[in-house]
């Protein structure tokens, strides 16, 4: 695996949203709050979400220290994620973010605009 380019001369708002880039990374930290899942309880919760771009998020995110990765050794092999300290820092600090999401939502549905 390859390990992404970090760059350290960035604003911390750039530096947080580089964690949590891509499609589906903001939803596992959503469902991980709830608890440590397996990857087929992640998919089938994320409808879309290729058994490929799910093991390529989660080493991302391990690799940035938001998960963690526990491998039972038994047969068959079973893997369960879990946010680790810092992956629920920043989920707690992605709150007021989420807060703000659904009141614009709130704002564009209640104005008859479409939500895009």
């Amino acid at each position: 695996m390859t390990r992404r380019r970090q760059d350290t001369d960035v604003c911390g708002v750039t530096a947080a949203i580089g964690v949590i880039d891509g499609k589906w990374k903001t939803a596992l930290l959503w469902l991980l709050e709830s608890g440590p899942h397996r990857p087929a309880e992640l998919r089938r919760k994320l409808p879309g979400l290729t058994e490929k771009v799910l093991t390529e998020a989660l080493r991302e995110m391990e690799a940035d220290e938001l998960v963690h990765r526990q491998v039972y050794d038994v047969l068959p092999p079973k893997t369960v994620y879990s946010l680790t300290g810092f992956g629920r820092e920043l989920s707690e600090a992605l709150a007021p973010l989420a807060d703000w999401g659904h009141r614009r939502l709130e704002r564009l549905t209640g104005s008859g605009r479409p939500v895009a």
